[in-house]
């Protein structure tokens, strides 16, 4: 590989993680302050990524010489988890602070991935049974102080909104043609809009300001319509194991984006259990790839004998 397309992948990659967790500082910033409804905020945020995909996916289409692909038309099933993804973020936000919401999503969407791999029928080696229960490990530690209390509901909701995402990327994964499937999944989620739209105006609970509007547009827009379509052009550069871990950042650059502009405050809990559910779905993710190795090495080596 050649040094500008390493370069290239290192841009698109630390721009689409920023992004990620931009989604989490704005939509903090947003609810946090209560410049903006959860409702209206979702709403807000999937019309914002409507509009930049079409017009994105309109250049890509009409680029000089680009052939006329009929493929990367999206689904249902996952325009439902998209939404019900976007949905289930912006009331979990109400309660939760920046990094802590961050490391539950991703943990969250790191675990379902595993999990519907194991129930596809791939076995796990030990490292990685050890890094599912150091992971839940941590879920259960930060969980722990905020039974009963409003912080619970924050959890459960993002962690649907985890388990959601995760549902949508492994719907994503064969995809031909990922920023036309990713178009086509937020234009397929206009109906659920239309349907929470009118919810929020027959509820009379809409509230807007011009602060909180802009910031779900800058969500849609950039951290979710642009953010998707570079991580994409990204991960053409990367292998899965390396787009696997280097998703684990975006929590710790959320949970320092929330102090710089939240005025939020890292506690210890917060840290430990980032290290155990982080570390956790580190050995998920690694150690079977550094096992193998391991192995075929020695085997290898085993056959060079005399």
């Amino acid at each position: 590989m050649s040094e500008r397309p390493v370069l290239s992948t290192v841009l698109f990659t630390a721009f689409a993680l920023l992004a990620f967790a931009g989604n989490s500082v704005l939509c903090r910033l947003a609810l946090g302050e209560q410049s903006i409804d959860a409702g209206s905020f979702t709403v807000i945020r999937l019309l914002s990524g409507i509009l930049v995909l079409s017009l994105l996916w309109y250049l890509m289409q009409r680029r000089k010489g680009a052939p006329q692909d009929r493929t990367g038309r999206g689904s249902w099933g996952a325009a439902t988890m998209l939404f019900l993804y976007a949905l289930a973020f912006s009331y979990a936000y109400i309660n939760l602070d920046t990094g802590t919401g961050a490391l539950i999503l991703f943990g969250a969407v790191q675990i379902t991935m595993i999990l519907i791999s194991l129930f596809k029928g791939h076995r796990l080696l030990w490292v990685e049974w050890l890094g599912l229960l150091l992971a839940f490990s941590g879920f259960v530690y930060l969980l722990a102080p905020v039974v009963n209390t409003p912080g619970l509901w924050g959890f459960i909701l993002m962690t649907v909104a985890g388990i959601a995402w995760g549902i949508y990327t492994l719907m994503g994964r064969e995809s031909d043609n990922p920023l036309s499937d990713t178009h086509y999944n937020f234009f397929r989620t206009l109906p659920f809009v239309a349907v929470m739209l009118i919810l929020i105006l027959v509820s009379g609970e809409m509230n807007l300001t011009s602060k909180g509007i802009i910031l779900a547009i800058l969500s849609g827009a950039i951290a979710s319509g642009i953010g998707y379509a570079v991580w994409y052009r990204a991960l053409g550069g990367l292998s899965a194991v390396q787009a696997a871990v280097l998703q684990l950042l975006v929590p710790v650059i959320a949970a320092l984006g929330g102090v710089l502009f939240t005025d939020e405050i890292i506690s210890i809990r917060l840290m430990l259990a980032s290290l155990l559910v982080l570390g956790g779905i580190m050995l998920v993710v690694t150690g079977r790839y550094y096992l193998l190795q391991r192995q075929a090495n020695r085997a290898i080596c085993g056959n060079n004998k005399p």
